[in-house]
């Protein structure tokens, strides 16, 4: 097939197109309020755990969730805890196979990343403390780090 000037048709560009983006669940506790609000006499310890994980909705859409776990102590006292997952819905057409894992796992949850750290910001604030403020992801990094992971598991299940 040719256009009319006789090349043949360009190929659709890629599109990543975002559907849907929504809290699929949250949870906060503070357990040990009204004492855990009493100023500290130093920084607390704050871990925090962020996974991504996707399920195929169909051929072209795929459901894309971050999920974002914390937990602050101060003397061996749990502060706050919070687990968050951020979901979003994402059509994504025209990219080769071999690049359709990456984008999943690292455009699609740093598209969702700033509204899920907003959140847990809003629930920490509104627990009674200052607003958690995460620092940005590699999800490069994260995304390699769970290949490694992924790829060791399956050399020692062999």
């Amino acid at each position: 097939m040719a256009n009319g000037n006789g090349n043949a048709p360009e190929a659709s560009p890629p599109q990543l197109n975002v559907l849907a983006q929504y809290t699929k669940d949250l949870s906060f506790e503070n357990p040990n309020a009204p004492g855990s609000l009493a100023p500290q006499e130093q920084q607390p310890n704050i871990n925090i755990q962020i996974n991504v994980g996707a399920n195929n909705l169909s051929d072209t859409e795929y459901e894309v969730t971050l999920s974002i776990e914390g937990k602050a102590d101060a003397k061996g006292s749990v502060l706050f805890s919070f687990e968050l997952a951020y979901a979003g819905v994402f059509r994504i057409v025209n990219v080769p196979q071999e690049n359709l894992h990456p984008l999943i796992m690292i455009e699609c949850p740093r598209l969702l990343f700033p509204f899920a750290r907003e959140i847990v910001a809003t629930a920490v604030r509104d627990g009674g403390f200052p607003p958690l403020m995460l620092d940005p992801v590699d999800f490069v990094g994260l995304y390699r780090q769970n290949l490694e992971r992924q790829q060791a598991e399956a050399g020692q299940a062999n």
